[in-house]
């Protein structure tokens, strides 16, 4: 049997680094989680505890926009799946921004062989 050859997201952001600028506040008013779906897809969501605008960014390693959203001062929380099928394997950066900060996450997409495990069960 020939392995299925799959685009999964090999590790994606299991930190997260957060940048400030040593002016501003220690903490954020908006809160971000990010993981990969079973059907391999990048489940971003954002809830904001005040009325500020956000962008959330998903760039290449060439620091090239491939998806681009901005979250109006009135929207309290925004989800989106991105589909990571149709990207090349390589490096990728996904950033949720307001003027207050940053929360940056890493993401590592890579074609892997997926393997089918075939199982004998004997009874006597």
């Amino acid at each position: 049997m020939l392995p299925l050859m799959t685009k999964v997201a090999a590790s994606l952001l299991l930190s997260a680094s957060t940048l400030f600028n040593p002016t501003t506040p220690k903490t954020l008013s908006f809160d971000a989680s990010a993981f990969v779906t079973a059907d391999h897809q990048i489940r971003v969501a954002v809830r904001k505890s005040a009325e500020t605008p956000i962008e959330v960014v998903l760039r290449n390693k060439n620091h090239d926009v491939l998806y681009q959203h901005n979250i109006g001062k009135k929207e309290d929380k925004y989800t989106v799946k991105l589909n990571v099928n149709d990207l090349a394997d390589g490096e990728y950066e996904l950033e949720i921004k307001s003027n207050e900060g940053s929360i940056v996450k890493q993401l590592n997409v890579s074609s892997q062989p997926v393997q089918q495990v075939a199982r004998t069960i004997a009874m006597n």
